[in-house]
């Protein structure tokens, strides 16, 4: 039997992970989380303990379950007979108002027979007139009351087609599909013939209506022949005077009324025919339907039932992975708000006014608009002011997606290994042991500036590095590479013992759960000591498995090669029993380990596929960028057509260079993937928009002095995205209770004039790592006197910003530009090399003085100059608008268009 995690057992009894987890702690059974993997005989101890309680809390549910039923049986019988009762009750009532309304017919007819004559004499033309009113008010009441009596008719009748409809569907039920069959064939013919009801009671409802609406034409009909044989002999008697009597004028009232009852009465029999007829017709569709699906009704609510306690699994199962409270993701009632909601976002998504925000933000002390933004305890205090449960999401859980993929899709895949340790403990030259490359060379003062990725393969399995930089200021990197991770190794130098970069890297590793494998390195050297390393590593919960503990040592010396296949098998080994897997035939997702912007490429990012297979031409969103995939780039700079879980590549097509840390994953529909990207820049930019911006560096002492709390504006550029992360958290480290440090702006690239113009305008400080000025930056800099800091080793600008900020900035060793020369053609000269044919564009270029290669606003390259010459001549110094050749130590990488810059290093007072 293989090993269970905590989810799948809790699963299996049909618990909550937090449940099972309080039980097994109970037993005195290890598991920190629901992905705690369990021991075969953990299982079987949990199982006899629980088991007994599952089967009578089966058995309770069942009782519940058909206590409930009972209930239910009761309650529609209780209701049943209510209907039954109200139809009664219905039918009774209309009988009497059946009554009421033939006695009123009645003796309307009778007062009409008695005050017929009356018009026929022309001295009573007063009395004439009060008769014609006194028949307009009773038809007008009449008409008023038949209304009310087709309401109350409409009314009964359709309590009563309620209840006849349900009788028909419990026959139906109790017959069989058989008798349905052939008690429902006829029913489609019922729109054929609508006059014969299928019911007794609609039908004398029906009769009845129209011997009414007969009648009281039978009745206009006599009353309009009695007034034309009265205005006939008014005509025969009084001649021309009877034409102008008052007793014989038209009413108009009476005339209209005559001309349109004719008309009204006809529209009300086609209307309660047409009435009738929609009544049969819904009750045998009723009837129909209710015999055609009655077969699989219980099939569909039983798979309706799966599909929804499926849906709320998963949903739970998906909330225990983010970390979040299952029942509030559950609860249909929690409105989720995103983290830094404005007021009027706020409002739309509880569904109230804006101004009932505002009033409750005013009572609170906040006066805010409504496109401000809101913080997470004022949204969760007016909510609950206003009765409402609501829950602040972050944007990297509002992003987040969760996937859950069946055993069956799931197969093995690579680990991915994370190396850290102390600054020069040698974790580069170990992974330049493992895969032969030389990244030391390439690295200022032997640091990693930057996360990279490589892949190694050993006895046909994979092993995919990430090297991960030593010194503290790359903490922020170093927790993104725990967290894609694996595997940690952990190098520590035999010799120099544990440090406190160490001690950070411990505690990465076991905040994300990750186990170590400790790397002993230098043991070749004199004074090493590998187990003084064992014995300081398990002050701090890593004690090697010879002394009974779960952590894996291997004594290794990246400088003579020794020992790098037993750390290679070692970390193989803590990979089978990690038994990772992933799912390759899913859309590919992982995270963005680096991204810069290459001139000729474009915006190029590299990515970890942890999930899915990356192919060339997939719709990829990272961040706030988007973009299709026009080619990928295994480490060895090869151009492949996919990329498997566990495997980095570089991606090119993005529309713009993603943040390292960034999760990507594919889209199908690219307006999908734009839309998505193009939030989440219109969130990054709001959230820029709220960076205060003050002062400079210049008078920052000065202000501390005072006692003012005062702000330091700084614009970062950097050549890769990852050095600028390393900043921002080294800045925010800081203490800031005296000077706040702001980053106005930081970007990958050159320093360009717009970096100065905005500096100048934002009273900033420019910050350039690894990068030039470009074009005519440096002078407009000089014109608006803006301060340019340029550093190639990230912890000197640390040091020097702060320096700045405590107001110790002692003298220091600076440089001085001297000149600036352009490489317009190279000449290969035999046992010399490459030489530069340049041109002076700036200042003077001297024989001694130090120089840096410059492309594409990159430094490449750091050194002095192997010769200076004009046409065959040494010469000492060159100035501007004059050519020369220049040779470069220890480097021949020279092309058209770099640029030489020389300098300078001088020791110079600091003044602020």
């Amino acid at each position: 039997m293989a090993s269970m995690r905590v989810h799948e057992l809790a699963k299996e009894f049909d618990m909550s992970s937090k449940e099972l987890l309080d039980r097994i702690r109970d037993m005195k059974i290890a598991a920190k989380s629901h992905a705690s993997v369990l021991a075969d005989a953990d299982v079987e101890t949990i199982r006899k303990n629980i088991e007994p309680e599952i089967r009578a809390r089966a058995g309770a549910l069942a009782a519940e379950e058909e206590a409930a039923l009972k209930k239910e049986q009761e309650e529609a019988a209780r209701a049943k007979a209510e209907e039954e009762a109200a139809r009664r009750a219905a039918v009774e009532a209309e009988l009497a108002e059946r009554e009421a309304a033939r006695a009123r017919r009645e003796s309307a007819k009778a007062e009409e027979e008695a005050a017929a004559p009356a018009p026929r004499k022309a001295p009573q033309a007063p009395s004439a007139f009060a008769s014609l009113e006194q028949q307009i008010a009773a038809e007008k009441e009449r008409v008023e009351r038949e209304r009310e009596e087709a309401r109350a008719r409409a009314r009964a009748e359709k309590a009563a087609a309620e209840v006849a409809k349900k009788r028909a569907v419990e026959e139906a039920l109790r017959q069989g599909h058989k008798k349905h069959s052939k008690a429902a064939a006829p029913a489609p013919e019922a729109p054929k013939a609508p006059a014969p009801a299928p019911a007794a009671r609609p039908k004398n409802n029906f009769d009845s209506l129209l011997s009414q609406i007969e009648a009281e034409k039978q009745r206009m009909e006599a009353q309009q022949a009695a007034a034309a044989e009265a205005k006939k002999a008014a005509r025969g008697a009084g001649g021309k005077r009877g034409k102008k009597g008052g007793a014989h004028q038209v009413v108009p009232e009476l005339e209209m009324q005559a001309a349109t009852g004719d008309d009204r009465y006809a529209q009300m029999a086609v209307q309660a025919e047409k009435l009738q007829r929609d009544k049969v017709l819904a009750e045998a569709r009723a009837a129909v339907e209710a015999a055609n699906t009655h077969e699989g009704e219980g099939r569909r609510k039983k798979r309706k039932e799966k599909r929804e306690a499926e849906a709320r699994e998963r949903a739970e199962l998906e909330a225990i992975e983010r970390g979040l409270d299952p029942t509030l993701v559950l609860d249909d009632s929690v409105v989720e708000i995103p983290q830094g909601a404005t007021v009027a976002k706020f409002a739309e998504l509880l569904g109230v006014q804006p101004n009932e925000v505002i009033k409750r933000l005013f009572m609170l002390g906040q006066v805010l608009t409504l496109t401000q933004s809101m913080n997470d305890e004022t949204m969760e205090l007016i909510a609950d002011d206003m009765g409402r449960k609501v829950r602040v999401v972050s944007p990297e859980e509002e992003y987040a997606v969760v996937y859950n993929d069946s055993e069956d899709d799931l197969k093995p895949r690579p680990p991915v290994v994370t190396v850290m340790g102390h600054v020069d403990h040698g974790k580069t030259s170990l992974l330049d042991a493992i895969r032969h490359t030389g990244v030391v060379a390439s690295e200022a003062g032997g640091i990693t500036q930057h996360i990279g990725a490589s892949v190694v393969n050993i006895d046909g399995r994979q092993i995919t590095f990430i090297d991960t930089p030593g010194h503290e200021a790359f903490t922020a990197m170093r927790a993104r590479g725990a967290q894609v991770t694996d595997v940690i190794v952990l190098v520590v130098a035999a010799d120099d013992g544990v440090m406190p970069q160490t001690i950070e890297a411990i505690n990465h590793a076991k905040a994300a759960e990750v186990p170590i494998v400790v790397a002993v390195n230098k043991i070749d050297k004199p004074g090493a000591n590998p187990d003084r390393v064992r014995q300081e590593l398990t002050e701090y919960g890593v004690i090697p498995e010879e002394w009974g503990g779960s952590n894996m040592f291997v004594e290794v010396s990246a400088k003579k090669n020794l020992h790098i296949d037993d750390l290679l098998e070692t970390i193989l080994l803590q990979a089978d029993v990690l038994e990772l897997k992933a799912n390759p035939d899913a859309e590919a997702s992982g995270f963005v380990i680096e991204a810069n912007l290459d001139k000729g490429r474009g915006p190029v990012a590299t990515v970890l596929i942890q999930r899915g297979t990356l192919h060339t031409g997939d719709v990829v969103v990272a961040g706030t960028s988007y973009g299709r995939v026009r080619a990928l780039v295994n480490p060895r700079g090869e151009h492949v057509s996919e990329a498997k879980p566990a495997d980095p590549v570089e991606i090119l097509g993005l529309n713009s260079v993603p943040t390292a840390g960034d999760e990507f994953r594919v889209f199908e529909d690219e307006r999908d993937a734009r839309k998505l990207a193009e939030e989440r820049a219109l969130r990054a930019r709001l959230a820029a928009q709220e960076t205060k911006s003050h002062m400079s560096l210049d008078d920052l002492f000065s202000r501390i002095e005072e006692g003012k709390q005062t702000d330091l504006n700084l614009i970062v550029k950097a050549d890769v995205q990852g050095s600028i992360e390393a900043l921002r958290d080294a800045f925010e480290k800081m203490d800031q209770s005296e000077v706040r440090i702001n980053i106005v702006h930081s970007a990958v690239g050159g320093i360009t004039e717009t970096d100065v113009t905005l500096a100048a305008a934002s009273d900033a400080i420019i910050i350039g790592f690894n990068v030039r000025p470009t074009g005519k930056s440096r002078q407009q800099a000089e014109k608006e006197k803006v301060d340019i800091r340029l550093y190639r080793v990230i912890y000197q600008a640390i040091e020097d910003i702060n320096a700045a900020r405590v107001g110790l900035l002692s003298p220091d060793i600076v440089e001085e530009d001297t000149g600036i020369a352009e490489v317009r053609e190279t000449f290969k000269v035999p046992k010399v090399g490459t030489i530069a044919g340049c041109y002076i564009v700036e200042g003077e270029i001297n024989r001694d003085d130090k120089v840096r290669i410059v492309r594409d606003g990159t430094v490449i390259f750091e050194g002095v100059m192997a010769s200076l010459r004009r046409f065959k001549d040494d010469v000492k110094t060159v100035k501007q608008g004059y050519e020369c050749g220049i040779g470069i130590e220890k480097f021949q990488d020279l092309k058209v268009g770099d640029t030489i810059e020389g300098y300078q290093v001088k020791e110079v007072e600091r003044t602020e």
